[in-house]
């Protein structure tokens, strides 16, 4: 009998302030400091290993499962689109193809089939309890969120250009190059929705003659007037300064400081925060770096998760 899951969602110019919001940890709540959330001096050691789950855990939605004749493992990280694919993670204890009739791929001796597990982990190896394959999976839409690209500040009443001649598409890389050598430089974005150009024509089309429907948008961690006096020497379109609680510099060094974690499948930076993917997080990931970096800086999110 055909079964239908659901999976679970995991899946001059205006001033203004877009510094993330701190997130709630996994596990007992941390003060940053190394302290729990009620004062207590709880200190969090560095994880040396990868947790084991206390119970049942699910991919929550359809994940690769491959098997290149070294048997089967589950591919929580990228997969590399080769034919036939390729890729790696916790092994399978257990995994019979035959049980999965119709649902996989077999290509130069690779068996490869995408699949939503349920079952137990160990640290190393996940022993499946369910499988159900990925055309039985009802995965929900995406939920909508903030255009990253879109721009914060609203529009000056004076108009974005505040100097034609320092508006062309030359001037807006002279703009980013100003503000990426900044000491405080946190990000910077193009917003281009005031362009009615499609994105065919963007590439293919004519130079525009004049000013380019261009806004710059550059968040910095101290001081956005200096920001703004120093970019505005070189740039007179469209123009939104930020602040940010963290430069980019600093971002980047704790970004590859927590790539070096056990079970690290994926880390990168934006908005404010470190993301970080990992196999499994017990809570106890999450906790150490709250305790290292500060409480919302680094957000852990766990490819396996708690049934």
């Amino acid at each position: 009998m055909s079964r239908r899951v659901v999976a679970a969602a995991v899946l001059g110019p205006a001033l203004l302030s877009w510094a993330a919001c701190g997130t709630e940890s996994a596990g007992e709540p941390t003060d940053g400091a190394g302290g729990t959330a009620d004062g207590l001096a709880a200190q969090v050691t560095r994880p040396m290993t990868v947790p084991a789950a206390p119970g049942q855990v699910t991919t929550t939605w359809p994940v690769t499962v491959l098997d290149d004749g070294n048997g089967a493992e589950l591919c929580l990280g990228g997969v590399a689109q080769s034919l036939p694919p390729q890729c790696g993670g916790p092994g399978l204890v257990g995994w019979d193809w035959a049980d999965h009739a119709g649902d996989f791929e077999d290509v130069s001796g690779t068996r490869w089939g995408d699949f939503v597990v349920v079952g137990t982990f160990d640290g190393t190896d996940v022993t499946p309890v369910e499988v159900v394959p990925a055309d039985e999976v009802d995965v929900p839409d995406p939920v909508e969120e903030r255009d990253p690209f879109a721009t914060p500040c609203p529009e000056p009443d004076g108009g974005w250009v505040v100097d034609p001649s320092l508006a062309t598409e030359r001037d807006v890389d002279n703009a980013f190059r100003v503000a990426r050598r900044l000491e405080d430089y946190a990000s910077s974005f193009v917003d281009l929705s005031l362009d009615p150009r499609t994105p065919e024509e963007m590439v293919q089309g004519p130079p525009i003659r004049g000013p380019v429907p261009t806004i710059v948008n550059v968040s910095v961690t101290s001081d956005p007037q200096a920001a703004e006096a120093a970019i505005r020497e070189v740039w007179g379109g469209g123009l939104c300064l930020g602040e940010a609680s963290h430069t980019q510099a600093d971002l980047a060094r704790v970004q590859r400081q927590v790539g070096e974690l056990p079970g690290m499948t994926s880390s990168g930076s934006g908005d404010d925060v470190v993301d970080l993917g990992v196999v499994y997080d017990d809570g106890s990931i999450q906790a150490w770096v709250d305790q290292e970096y500060g409480a919302g800086l680094v957000r852990v999110t766990g490819a396996l998760v708690d049934v």
